[in-house]
């Protein structure tokens, strides 16, 4: 990473979550999870890989506002939308770093979050193997800049399941590019190219999509390639 783009605050937590993962105590620092909405057509989807059913089954969680944009504030997306859980989330809201809100009330969030293209993340810690469901940014998460500013993509888990686009179906009109964060995406030369290697899961761009081209499916299943118009 050149000098230019250092941050401190990120060399601090890419050294600690770096040491967790040597000492085996974590396997990544984040796991992508789909949003809810990509999945509703599949009849195999794994209730951990939604951010509803992480919420349902977790025995505590409490609403706060998103450490990352507070700390860069270089977007102007919502930040109250990430979720502490279990005993995280007891001692966050009982310090008054976090609030308690309903099933309901915390769905309408994830909703909201999917709305301006945020992407759902389980972030791991040695003491509680999953403590937070966050929904983050491109241009603030901690976990995307390791991938994009640290090239370190083996910090961040894909989610189980991949997306597929319909070549006959999809008429390049380039809004899942924009919401792409990971690169799979482009537009090139009018036509919507897609590296289904690069595919994190995330579902965003199934939500944005106005035809129903694209869908998401199981990684198992999906051949991993350069997908594009012929």
């Amino acid at each position: 990473m050149s000098e230019q783009l250092r941050d401190e605050y990120l060399d601090k937590r890419i050294e600690m979550f770096d040491g967790w993962i040597r000492e085996g105590k974590i396997p990544v620092s984040s796991k992508i999870i789909p949003v809810k909405q990509s999945l509703s057509g599949l009849q195999w989807v794994l209730p951990s890989e939604q951010a509803r059913e992480v919420l349902r089954n977790a025995r505590s969680y409490a609403l706060a506002h998103c450490d990352c944009r507070k700390r860069y504030v270089r977007c102007d997306n919502p930040t109250e939308v990430c979720f502490y859980l279990n005993d995280v989330a007891d001692k966050k809201s009982a310090d008054g770093l976090a609030r308690r809100v309903s099933l309901e009330e915390a769905e309408d969030r994830l909703r909201l979050a999917n709305e301006y293209g945020l992407i759902h993340l389980t972030i791991y810690n040695p003491e509680q193997h999953v403590y937070a469901l966050c929904s983050c940014c491109p241009c603030c998460c901690h976990d995307i800049a390791f991938m994009k500013q640290y090239n370190r993509p083996d910090m961040v888990a894909h989610s189980d399941y991949i997306a597929v686009t319909n070549r006959e179906l999809c008429d390049n009109c380039g809004a899942c590019d924009s919401r792409c964060a990971f690169g799979a995406r482009s537009m090139v030369e009018g036509e919507m190219r897609y590296d289904q290697s690069k595919c994190f899961g995330c579902g965003l761009c199934v939500t944005s999509c106005p035809c129903g081209a694209t869908s998401m499916m199981l990684r198992r299943l999906g051949k991993p390639g350069l997908l594009g118009r012929r």
